[in-house]
Formats: structure tokens, sequence, C-alpha cells
């Protein structure tokens, strides 16, 4: 009976663990400006994706220039460089501008989030953030590149 107990207790253990760190990697909606100057200075022009890694960095794949694909991890609390790959792309560059990043941010908000996890863009145009309202209940907002308002909410 012990060994049966011990058996159901450590994988709960673990999920309780992995549902702590999944929820830790959420930044604040006014991070924003963090997350875009950090983007600037290391020379990103479009975005694909910004996800949260941690309180106190961010994941961001998008293009440096119209060749160069980029995946770095970057500190918010000094810029650093923290991970980067690189690759030549002829596909040219795509994805979101700093002024739609700000925009969807500016729309969630105003849905209700307050914190922020992953944010993205698909080749249709289609742009999806999610994150968590006030209450801390999971939030996805969908808008489509170039308009003012969501197409969609998600409220989980």
């Amino acid at each position: 009976m012990v060994y049966f107990k011990r058996c159901l207790l450590i994988p709960a253990a673990t999920m309780l663990m992995a549902v702590g760190v999944a929820h830790a990697d959420r930044l604040a909606m006014d991070r924003l400006d963090d997350i875009l100057g950090a983007a600037s200075d290391y020379g990103i022009t479009h975005f694909e994706e910004i996800e949260a890694k941690s309180n106190a960095s961010v994941e961001i794949e998008g293009w440096s220039d119209d060749e160069w694909y980029v995946d770095v991890r970057l500190s918010l609390s000094d810029g650093q460089l923290l991970q980067e790959e690189r690759e030549r792309r002829i596909t040219g560059a795509w994805g979101m501008s700093e002024e739609d990043v700000r925009s969807v941010f500016a729309i969630a908000a105003s849905e209700g989030m307050v914190e922020f996890e992953e944010i993205q863009i698909d080749k249709q145009g289609m742009i999806e953030i999610e994150g968590d309202d006030e209450s801390g209940r999971e939030l996805e907002v969908y808008v489509n590149q170039g308009s003012d308002s969501a197409s969609r909410v998600d409220r989980d």
C-alpha cells in the first residue's frame, strides 16, 4: 500500500511543479517597452513570435533584415543575449512590425489581459496572443493583422 501511494504522489507532485513552472513563464503586459527595446537593440525588424521564458527573459523569432531569420533569447533586465540562432533565408522578412505588436497588446489589454505568455502570427496574418486576465484565467485573443479589434476571444 505504501508503494502504491508513492506511485501516485510522485506523478502528482511532478504535475504540480510543471504547472507552477508553466505559469511562471508569463510577463506583465506593461513589460512591452522592455521587450521591444531589447528586440530593437538586437536589430529585429519583423516579429514572428515573442514568448515569455521567465519573468526576466523572452524568446523572439523574427527577422533582423530581409535575409536573416533569428531565434534569440534576450534578458529584459540588461538586454544581454542569452541564446542565438541565425539562418539565412531567401523568402524575405515577414511578420509583425513593432506597431502591430503594440496594437495587439492594446487590444488584448482591452479584453482584460494583464499578463502575456506568447504572441505569434501565421502566414495568413492572423495574430494570436495568449495570457491571463486579472483572476488568472487563461485568455486567447485573435486579431487580423492591421485590424483595430479582436476577431475572436477565447476565455478558459
